[in-house]
């Protein structure tokens, strides 16, 4: 029964889907950033990535999902998306956008699918760790299964 109690919107689209994850869960009651998060839930740097939402000149929203190690480079990011220029997403923003709280928001089922750019290192990890949608939770999946669930594309998009 608890197991049904942590389906989070992004689980349960990947059952949907059935794309095969494993979740990991931590105890987190605020936003903290991803590198924190990995070395709390004892998980590889290299593995985790973390979901930035950006806008463009044109008004659209953009999400790219890097290792939360990397800073993203606005530049090749516009670029991947056919932008002039990008900018931040303002934090106050992101549940309205989203649907995810600032360190839950995960590229899979939110509000609206916007167009989604997976750095170009997830290609060779066997599994990759994402926010599972809400705080405390990460899903552990294989990049590919990431990319259609979120209909993403790779691209080089980091510093």
């Amino acid at each position: 029964m608890s197991k049904k109690e942590l389906k989070t919107n992004a689980m349960r689209i990947l059952d949907r889907m059935k794309i095969p994850y494993e979740y990991e869960t931590y105890e987190c009651e605020q936003f903290i950033d991803g590198i924190t998060v990995a070395d709390k839930a004892g998980l590889p740097h290299e593995e985790v990535y973390k979901t930035l939402v950006t806008t463009g000149k044109s008004g659209g929203h953009y999400v790219f999902v890097i290792p939360i190690e990397a800073e993203l480079d606005l530049k090749k990011a516009a670029k991947a998306v056919g932008e002039k220029s990008l900018e931040m997403l303002p934090v106050r923003e992101i549940t309205t956008v989203t649907g995810y709280v600032r360190g839950g928001c995960t590229a899979v089922g939110m509000k609206k699918a916007f167009p989604t750019i997976i750095n170009e290192t997830a290609r060779c990890l066997e599994y990759m760790y994402v926010s599972g949608g809400k705080l405390g939770m990460q899903l552990k999946l294989e990049p590919e299964g990431l990319k259609k669930a979120s209909n993403a594309e790779y691209a080089d998009v980091i510093f």
